[in-house]
């Protein structure tokens, strides 16, 4: 596949560059940096080198005249960090780029994050705007993950991809001693993909204890694999709920994971999808452009509830999403009603259909043009 050309920014210094496996990491590296020194820690070799002896990275780098050194998934041997840290400290002209599928060992481990020295950014899976080809019903069936996106079999290079984990991940590190366990609650999870987390419901669905259950949560999200999105309750005037939502990273990782049976709707796989194709498109927009900007969402006890909130420089929007191909007056409800507490908002329906409208001052957007037109800036959309 060629290359696509990404709206993650270059760092011009040292950075840790985390995003899921298969988000494109390497390939955009080794592409940008085709002479920088590598050191891959996948590779069985390197990585039984680099855990006997760090050390032996400092004589690499030395003996190298490369500017640019690289470490691939740097989680797997966190000890390196003490070496590139002396290494920066030495005053060489050196740029060091650490990418990692995984922050759990590096949080975790007490090691060294090089003191502030390097940036901390985060690469995800493709926007709509960076695939010249994209085509929203593909987008909802296989995702925007590159790995995904560029393969000659995309279904079954997804369908292989919770293996990966499960694989290489969970079982190889030892997050999860009991890996049927965690695979049951890998199926449970995505059933509240795009709702509010009821942690009690997925450890009862998963046959597990509840704090089992807090900790596979926890996996997933140092695996980057899921994230969760907390209530906006700036200035609220309503009592709203307290717990936060739960996403996994991309749509198509959650097509595949999810189970289906002659009980379940399509309609209601697809809208679960759509939301969260969206919610990965803002999260994306939000960490490539300048700024400190946070995603939310808004939802009373009463159960009025608006997809996203989006707060800080890029603007202050409240956006819901719609799996239909027409707007009716009950869908603007929520957000109406946030609109009454939150006049300086800005109101955005998106929904399947192909016509841009304006009902009661609320925009309503086809979400495939929103989705193209979605792009890193300074000002925010629009």
């Amino acid at each position: 596949m060629e290359v696509v050309r990404r709206f993650f920014q270059f760092p011009s210094g040292s950075a840790f560059i985390f995003g899921p496996r298969g988000s494109g990491k390497s390939t955009w590296l080794r592409h940008s940096l085709p002479n920088a020194l590598w050191l891959n820690l996948l590779q069985p070799a390197t990585y039984r080198e680099m855990s006997a002896r760090p050390e032996r990275l400092r004589q690499l780098v030395e003996g190298s005249n490369q500017s640019d050194v690289v470490v691939d998934e740097i989680q797997r041997v966190p000890e390196l960090l003490n070496v590139i840290h002396d290494l920066m400290e030495s005053g060489q002209n050196r740029r060091f780029l650490l990418t990692g599928s995984s922050a759990r060992k590096l949080r975790r481990g007490g090691v060294d994050l090089l003191a502030g020295r390097a940036l901390n950014l985060t690469m995800h899976p493709f926007m709509a705007a960076e695939v010249p080809a994209f085509d929203l019903e593909r987008a909802l069936e296989i995702g925007m993950l590159p790995l995904v996106v560029g393969s000659s079999d995309p279904i079954a290079t997804l369908h292989a991809y919770a293996t990966l984990y499960l694989d290489e991940e969970v079982k190889l590190e030892g997050w999860a001693r009991d890996i049927g366990r965690f695979a049951r609650f890998l199926e449970t999870v995505t059933f509240s993909h795009g709702a509010v987390l009821n942690v009690a419901n997925v450890a009862r669905e998963s046959q597990a204890e509840r704090k089992t259950i807090v900790a596979y949560i926890e996996v997933l999200e140092d695996l980057l694999l899921a994230f969760r999105l907390p209530v906006f309750t700036r200035r609220a005037k309503r009592k709203t709920t307290q717990q936060p939502k739960f996403y996994l990273f991309d749509a198509g990782v959650f097509r595949s994971l999810r189970p289906r049976g002659p009980l379940d709707r399509p309609s209601e796989i697809g809208g679960a999808a759509l939301e969260g194709l969206v919610a990965q498109h803002l999260r994306a927009w939000i960490a490539y452009s300048p700024g400190d900007t946070k995603l939310f969402f808004w939802r009373t006890r009463s159960g009025v509830e608006v997809d996203f909130i989006v707060y800080g420089d890029l603007g202050f929007m409240a956006i819901e999403v719609q799996n239909a191909p027409i707007v009716r007056s009950n869908d603007l409800r929520p957000l109406r009603t946030f609109m009454e507490d939150y006049p300086e908002a800005k109101p955005l329906l998106l929904y399947r259909g192909n016509e841009e409208l304006m009902i009661d001052g609320i925009r309503c957007l086809p979400v495939e043009s929103f989705l193209r037109d979605l792009k890193p800036a300074t000002n925010g959309y629009g």
